[in-house]
């Protein structure tokens, strides 16, 4: 099979296009042959070594992705054999992601994907709808799990949400009956949001944000999902709520988080800072089963008519779509494996 693997943490010129041997699955593992790999920030980060070193000789990257199973190892029902699937955490703690024709991962980790419902739906998931879930459930009044009416009389702040990570909180809060409100930096971003599904949009970068957030929420925002903490906080707080919660789960740009404790404190903040690897199996499972619920029900899609443009690269071009996403494009980018 063909792959794409790292033996040296570096630069995407680090990745190299290989032959390599069909891998078998192991007990209460399954093979999936992939048809689109999902590229996220945190597969770059990790090629370049910026979290850790790599734990590996030898590593094929990507988190997410989608296809079908075509074998099944020992405990497993062999009648998954030829279900369509979503990858997740493929290549967490493991040398072997989704950037191969053939991918073998724990089978909880290839969950059913409809046929209706197409791979890059499938590809787009994983980190980016993971992440979402565990921004909108960690709330001290709740919920712990989404489902239709589960946010309802809620508002939740997307900020940035013309990201993969915004995108996909915007249409989950949607789907569970949030109003929602992305922050956006111009125009074109304000028409991706509005897409996925954001009732308001609001440009961070003109006029006065927090009064116009407060003419939407006059009693504050109930969640902020939040990707750029250091550049974002003093916003937050002026619009968050008493007993709200800002998720953070990311901070774009690097700026230092320069806190106002005092105001923090009158509003009894809660800061909850999230990463998937370390969300707990428990978070993670129930994630999974609210997003399948909210693939079923079709609120997921992705594509530039649903404020998620896509960028596609062949596999040989694997190391592009790291530069790409590294330079900051608006979207999501795939690979595509299969022929």
């Amino acid at each position: 099979m063909k792959a794409i693997i790292y033996r040296d943490n570096g630069g995407p010129e680090v990745l190299r296009l290989v032959d390599r041997d069909l891998p078998t699955p192991g007990p209460g593992e399954v093979r999936v042959r992939v048809a689109v790999s999902g590229v996220n920030p945190t597969d770059w980060q990790a090629r370049a070594g910026i979290a850790h070193p790599k734990r590996f000789p030898e590593v094929t990257p990507h988190l997410d992705g989608a296809g079908v199973i075509d074998a099944a190892g020992e405990g497993v029902d062999q009648d998954r054999v030829g279900e369509r699937v979503w990858l997740l955490m493929a290549a967490a703690g493991r040398p072997t992601g989704t950037a191969a024709e053939f991918t073998v991962v724990p089978a909880a980790q290839a969950v059913p994907l409809p046929d209706e419902v197409s791979f890059d739906i499938g590809a787009s998931l994983g980190v980016p709808a993971l992440t979402a879930h565990r921004a909108l459930t960690v709330a001290e009044d709740g919920p712990r799990r989404l489902v239709p009416g589960a946010l309802d009389g809620r508002v939740v702040l997307a900020a940035g949400g013309a990201g993969a990570v915004g995108h996909a909180v915007i249409q989950l809060a949607r789907w569970a009956g949030a109003t929602v409100i992305g922050t956006i930096s111009g125009p074109h971003k304000a028409r991706l949001a509005i897409a996925a599904g954001a009732h308001h949009v609001v440009n961070y970068r003109e006029g006065d944000p927090a009064a116009d957030i407060r003419k939407i929420a006059p009693d504050g925002v109930d969640i902020v999902a939040e990707v750029a903490l250091g550049a974002n906080l003093a916003l937050d707080l002026a619009v968050l709520r008493s007993r709200g919660t800002i998720s953070v789960y990311a901070n774009d740009g690097g700026r230092p988080v320069e806190l106002n404790v005092q105001r923090a404190m009158v509003l009894n903040t809660r800061f909850q800072f999230l990463v998937l690897y370390t969300a707990g199996p428990q978070a993670r499972a129930a994630a999974v089963e609210d997003i399948a619920a909210a693939v079923r029900d079709g609120a997921l899609p992705v594509g530039e008519r649903h404020g998620l443009p896509l960028i596609r690269f062949p596999l040989d071009s694997t190391a592009d779509a790291h530069r790409t996403i590294e330079n900051g494009v608006v979207g999501k980018v795939l690979v595509d494996v299969a022929p």
